[in-house]
């Protein structure tokens, strides 16, 4: 199957998100070899617009997510990878139904907890070895707390260390922002007018849902179902979309310098669109809607033949 590559990855969060590409009138999969399971992971072969696919199913969360994008970008030749998938807010003049493609993805959820009782200028432990850095910034318990003592203090967000493939092995590098290849950026900017349907059967959002390129996006194994947290994300690192797996897929793509970009689509919006039990009615149309911005993104890449995919 390789030796019919390269091909586009193309990686779902669960079943709830890979099913509606699988059963697109756009995806056609291989006569010959559908799929090859291999470490609990189905990799399903086939074309979208006549670009050879490779699917693959991560599941929930971070460790998940780069586990199967390491084993997608080692076992096959690919060109390029594309996350795909529903995703939370942080942006009050988003929508439901949205579908959001930032420009960089951070890993939120890798914390230094600081102890009880230091200031932000004590030296975090083991800083000075370089394993640990003040320069990203933190979220202060204590500016949240009952007027009493909160022993919680402070978390200091950090980078992920890093390998690059282009580099020395286990010779480490960090990096808190993972850039979205600008080349597929460039492409994006043109699904910005792409229409999608503003209804469920007669329950209708308040407007199209719309395509729209963001600055930032951050990922980390924390379902937040919490407005002050979110408001936070907003307001510390200007994140518009946040969920559980795109970070893990850009820093394995990254490292191995592999070209990527990631979809999502928002299953409640930022503004609310006043209707009772939004997420439950909207969820199944923001998933079609990034997965009709994925097929519309896909029909703008180069011929299978281009000698970029040589």
């Amino acid at each position: 199957m390789d030796k019919r590559g390269p091909y586009l990855g193309i990686v779902a969060p669960n079943n709830y998100e890979l099913n509606p590409l699988l059963d697109s009138k756009a995806y056609v999969p291989d006569f010959s070899l559908p799929f090859i399971d291999f470490a609990g992971k189905s990799f399903r072969f086939g074309k979208i617009l006549n670009q050879r696919v490779v699917i693959v199913m991560c599941g929930l969360g971070m460790v998940n997510a780069g586990v199967t994008t390491q084993l997608l970008v080692s076992l096959f030749r690919l060109h390029g990878v594309l996350h795909y998938g529903i995703a939370g807010h942080t942006d009050v003049a988003s929508e439901t139904g949205d579908v959001i493609i930032p420009k960089f993805w951070a890993h939120s959820g890798l914390w230094n907890w600081q102890r009880y009782g230091d200031g932000v200028d004590i030296e975090l432990a083991l800083e000075s070895g370089g394993d640990y850095t003040r320069d990203i910034g933190y979220l202060q318990f204590s500016k949240y707390n009952n007027h009493s003592d909160n022993l919680l203090n402070r978390i200091w967000y950090q980078p992920e260390e890093i390998f690059p493939v282009t580099g020395t092995p286990e010779v480490r590098e960090h990096i808190f922002w993972i850039p979205v290849d600008t080349s597929y950026l460039d492409l994006a900017h043109q699904l910005e007018d792409t229409k999608l349907p503003q209804c469920v059967n007669t329950t209708c959002l308040p407007r199209p849902p719309k395509v729209t390129i963001v600055d930032r996006g951050v990922s980390a194994s924390i379902f937040v179902a919490n407005a002050a947290y979110r408001a936070f994300l907003r307001s510390r690192f200007n994140a518009t979309v946040l969920e559980m797996e795109s970070a893990a897929v850009a820093l394995i793509c990254h490292q191995q310098s592999i070209p990527f970009i990631v979809i999502r689509s928002l299953s409640v919006g930022g503004g609310g669109s006043g209707v009772s039990n939004e997420a439950n009615i909207f969820s199944s149309l923001a998933v079609q809607n990034s997965v009709d911005v994925l097929v519309k993104f896909v029909g703008l890449l180069p011929p299978q033949g281009n000698k970029l995919y040589q």
